[in-house]
């Protein structure tokens, strides 16, 4: 898998995961653009399945990425991992461990090969044996995966036990992919002081801007969820989440603007953010654009664009009966061009 697979990969996880959540919303009247959505964290309950993983520490671009031995020499092994030269990597990896027998970077490196099956054969047993060298010797991205591994029981026995103390480890020394696995955990306890460790681990990893964990915290604010009730500090990380990527966080942050609950209300600002959740395959905010074309308020009435957006978001499973009659009096041209639109969209997505 190339590395740009794998970073596409790890962001898919976090829209699917969006998706779900969204889906689980409760109706809402299709005239009330307003209504919240008020979905929950997006919490797997991890002792029943593998965890939510986020992009490795490799990931280009990702926080904490393993940064070169020194300032004057070149990581060769970590640039030429970056640029999807993964033989390469490993072969520079190997010799810099065969150099010093307690290199944790090249460690932990080898054990991202072998876990994605880069450069050599896919081996998880190897990976989780690199990764455990690597986080003896205090790597905190090879304790993030081994706890990972621990928990989704590759390259080894499944023991949730031993991958909860290994993830809280890397949270303890800083790792906010760790931290954000962690709260992921603990806030499917339902345990209400479990909610308020979930939550401060869910800042942290915010506070590293991974859009996810900013969600999640903006919906523990908004729901008062082992923090105070604050909708001003949950429209702020919904922002924030939007900010990076987050779909689910776009989409919140839209309602709120919408109602002007914790923000100023601005029906177009919250329309524009609605319309470019609904352009990377959002149904919810496909339905949400949709209304507001028909109803005219946030955007310019227009029917055509409210059948064209609304068709889409039945296409994935957000039929809108009311909306369908709304929609009635189109003309057969009209209907037509929406047809297109919709179609046009969804190769789009």
């Amino acid at each position: 898998m190339s590395l740009v697979r794998r970073i596409v990969l790890g962001f898919a996880l976090a829209e699917a995961w969006a998706f779900a959540a969204l889906a689980e919303a409760p109706k809402v009247m299709p005239t009330d653009p307003a209504a919240p959505q008020s979905f929950t964290p997006r919490a797997k309950e991890t002792l029943k399945g593998p965890v939510k993983e986020l992009p490795t520490p490799y990931s280009i671009g990702a926080i904490g990425a393993v940064p070169p031995r020194s300032t004057t020499e070149p990581d060769i092994a970590f640039g030429a991992y970056q640029r999807g030269q993964y033989t390469t990597a490993f072969r520079e990896a190997t010799k810099r461990i065969g150099a010093d027998s307690k290199d944790a970077a090249a460690m932990t490196l080898l054990g991202e090969l072998y876990n994605q099956g880069l450069g050599v054969k896919q081996d998880p047993v190897k990976a989780a044996e690199w990764y455990r060298l690597a986080a003896n010797q205090g790597d905190t991205h090879a304790m993030a995966s081994l706890g990972l591994m621990s928990i989704d029981g590759r390259g080894g026995a499944r023991d949730p036990k031993a991958g909860r103390r290994w993830l809280e480890q890397a949270s303890d020394k800083g790792d906010t992919t760790a931290a954000y696995n962690l709260a992921l955990i603990l806030i499917g306890t339902g345990a209400s002081q479990d909610e308020v460790k979930a939550a401060e681990l869910f800042r942290k990893a915010a506070e590293g801007e991974i859009g996810p964990a900013q969600h999640d915290l903006g919906v523990l604010y908004l729901q008062g969820r082992g923090v105070q009730k604050d909708p001003k500090q949950a429209a702020e990380w919904f922002r924030r989440a939007a900010d990076n990527g987050d779909l689910a966080g776009e989409v919140e942050f839209a309602i709120l603007l919408f109602n002007g609950i914790g923000v100023e209300k601005d029906e177009a600002r919250a329309g524009r953010y609605f319309l470019h959740a609904a352009s990377r395959g959002n149904a919810i905010a496909q339905n949400r654009v949709a209304i507001l074309y028909a109803l005219g308020r946030g955007m310019p009435k227009n029917p055509v664009e409210a059948a064209a957006w609304n068709l889409a978001a039945a296409a994935q499973g957000r039929s809108d009966p009311k909306l369908d009659q709304t929609l009635s009096g189109l003309t057969a041209d009209e209907r037509a061009r929406a047809e297109r639109l919709a179609a046009d969209r969804a190769k789009v997505e």
